[in-house]
């Protein structure tokens, strides 16, 4: 198993969590369906979603249009990618995501960066 850095992991509360995935450049290969014609997933995409407990929610967003839709959801299906909802149409820019800190101290938001089409999916520690 891959040894990660302690910045490449998530500690997070044992509270049941909101994933906000984008998808092109993230879970699979950005612009693929139109460049190879198919989606590709990214390594460690797969297995990463996975990992996510299942009373956890699971939302993907992307930029591709609804001429997309069919294509993506039975890509998604056919590959086993569980998500609770999928949002065509978003627009290409920042997703900024604006929430509150509990009294307790906990952050309620947490943003992941990663490089287009790299993959390196963060580890998760729960224990707050």
């Amino acid at each position: 198993m891959e040894k990660r850095k302690q910045e490449d992991i998530l500690v997070l509360s044992t509270l049941n969590k909101t994933w906000i995935f984008d998808l092109d450049g993230t879970l699979v290969k950005h612009n693929g369906y139109k460049i190879d014609g198919h989606d590709t997933l990214i390594s460690g995409a797969k297995e990463y979603i996975d990992s996510i407990p299942k009373d956890d929610h699971i939302l993907i967003l992307t930029s591709r249009t609804e001429e997309y839709k069919e294509a993506t959801l039975d890509f998604l299906k056919n590959n086993g990618i569980r998500y609770n909802e999928i949002f065509f149409n978003i627009p290409m820019g920042e997703r900024i995501v604006v929430n509150d800190r509990k009294p307790s101290g906990i952050d309620m938001a947490v943003a992941v960066n990663l490089d287009r089409d790299a993959g390196g999916f963060p580890g998760i520690r729960l224990e707050l």
